[in-house]
């Protein structure tokens, strides 16, 4: 005897003509005269819904959202999103040192006299504006 399977003795009985009952190790196995296994419908629901869900995790595994198909894309889309997050790192750097040199206590001189020739239409008395008739 062996833990909670009790070996049974194993026995051949006639069920019906074409039918044999073989007992052995806590499992009822039916089985016909050529030695063909005979699986009953419950058994055979079991396997049938066992199999259908690992299928469905296959599905998943090959076609779902995070599956191996989907992968390339996101290693695509990752990229995409790394290249402008550093498109972006660059912006925000350039308008950082524009802040920086526009601050009232240190201001730059050049980039104040810049903005000012361009937004105010501002000259210095030598100067001596041209203008150029856009194209188009």
């Amino acid at each position: 005897m062996h833990g909670s399977t009790h070996a049974r003795i194993v026995s051949s009985q006639k069920v019906e003509d074409s039918l044999m009952l073989r007992i052995s190790y806590d499992s009822v196995v039916y089985m016909t005269k050529e030695g063909h296994k005979i699986t009953l419908p419950r058994e055979q629901l079991t396997h049938g819904m066992a199999l259908v869900a690992l299928l469905l995790m296959a599905g998943l595994a090959l076609f779902g959202p995070s599956g191996l198909l989907a992968w390339s894309e996101n290693e695509q889309l990752l990229e995409q999103r790394q290249a402008q997050i550093a498109m972006l790192t660059e912006e925000r750097n350039e308008l950082r040192n524009g802040v920086e040199a526009l601050h009232p206590d240190r201001a730059d001189p050049d980039m104040v006299g810049e903005l000012l020739r361009k937004n105010l239409n501002v000259v210095h008395p030598d100067e001596v504006v041209l203008p150029i008739a856009p194209e188009g």
